[in-house]
Order: structure tokens, then C-alpha cells, then sequence
């Protein structure tokens, strides 16, 4: 496959958010399933989220987002996700610097992309935990993707579901935070905490 035609197949390009390394693909935040009920609720991670706001609201963000929401859906969407990323020789990528999974079917084609790509680690921060949890019944995820669950609410708890699925956690505290960024220029640099498995809770700052 040609990049031309990768590009065209999922809707525009991938995109680099300047605090991580590799790259990064955005969806519409007001797609969200859970995370749309939880921008209206106060004291959620959601309720000021950053991906409303700044220039994801430029009318050509949002255009190029729904056009990559709407590719998922595609038949060559798995082929063309794979090309792309391996193409910028990344060691890691994330899922959705804005947005999150939309079904099952969704979240399948993701662990395709990973199954793909097996130098590659993957990193799906997410709170849709009823779709992972029915995802998890008959999908087999690949080592190199960490599906890590994120707390609803500022100062929260880890999700429970997440033990008994055996999948990491992350949340966001005003008052402990594990996230080595905000001390290191608000970048990761050589931290991957993140894609790995084996960390079971990270804790952002939320003051930032």
C-alpha cells in the first residue's frame, strides 16, 4: 500500500502531540460515549476537557476528525493504520490524543493494528470499560498494547473493573501525581510508563 492512499483509506493524517514520543491519532471528543456524559458532570476529568477547547476547536481539526471517525469503518482501515504508523519507524504510539474507542468492533481493530506491528508498543487510554470488558470475552490482546483504564473523577479511585480484568489504570490528582512530565519541561522524554503493562497506576497532574 501507498501512503497516498493510506492517508486517503483513514481519513488524514496521524497526528504528533509535542509532549510524546511517536505519533498519535484524534477522533472527535463530542463522540465520546462515556466521556460525552462526563463533560457535563463537574469534577470529572472531562468536564474541562482539553480536547474542546484551544485549537481543537478550529473548524479544520474537527473536519479532519470526523473524517477519521468515519473511516474506522472502512474494510482496508487495519491495512492502512498499520502502514502509516510503521512508516514513522515510531517505538511507541498512542491511541487518540482526542476521542476514545467506539465499539467493540473499534477496539478489535485496534489490537489488529498492534498484531501487525509487534515492535511497536501501544498505549489505548480509555473509559469506555463496559466496551473493553465485553471486548476482553472473546479478544485476545497482543502483548505490545496497554489498554489502560482511566478513572472518571478528579482525585478517583482507580476503576475496580480494571483488577478484574487484569488491565492497568491511570487517573489524574491535583495532589499526587506519579507522571514524571511536569518536572521534566511537561514532556516524557525517555519515560515510558505509559505503554507498559507492568506499571498498574499512573496518576497525572491535574494542576497543568
Amino acid at each position: 500500500m501507498q501512503t497516498k492512499e493510506a492517508l486517503k483509506i483513514i481519513g488524514g493524517s496521524l497526528s504528533k502531540p509535542s509532549k510524546m514520543p511517536g505519533w498519535s491519532i484524534g477522533l472527535p471528543a463530542k463522540e465520546c460515549k462515556t466521556g460525552g456524559k462526563l463533560q457535563k458532570v463537574p469534577g470529572s476529568v472531562c468536564y474541562d476537557c482539553y480536547a474542546l477547547k484551544g485549537c481543537y476547536i478550529f473548524k479544520v481539526v474537527q473536519d479532519a476528525q470526523y473524517r477519521r471517525l468515519a473511516a474506522i469503518t472502512g474494510d482496508k482501515w487495519v491495512e492502512a493504520m498499520a502502514h502509516l504508523i510503521n512508516s514513522k519507524k515510531p517505538d511507541v504510539f498512542r491511541w487518540h490524543d482526542s476521542g476514545d474507542i467506539q465499539g467493540v468492533w473499534h477496539l478489535e481493530k485496534i489490537a489488529e493494528v498492534a498484531r501487525h506491528l509487534p515492535h511497536i508498543k501501544f498505549w489505548l487510554p480509555t473509559r469506555e470499560y463496559r466496551i473493553v470488558r465485553e471486548w476482553m470475552q472473546f479478544g485476545t490482546k497482543p502483548d505490545n498494547l496497554t489498554i489502560r483504564l482511566s478513572a472518571y473523577m478528579m482525585n478517583g479511585k482507580p476503576p475496580v473493573v480494571a483488577k478484574t480484568l487484569g488491565l492497568p489504570t491511570s487517573g489524574v490528582s491535583n495532589d499526587s501525581f506519579s507522571c514524571p512530565a511536569p518536572s521534566q519541561g511537561n514532556e516524557c522524554k525517555d519515560c515510558r510508563a505509559c505503554w507498559d503493562n507492568d506499571v498498574e497506576n499512573i496518576n497525572y497532574n491535574g494542576k497543568n
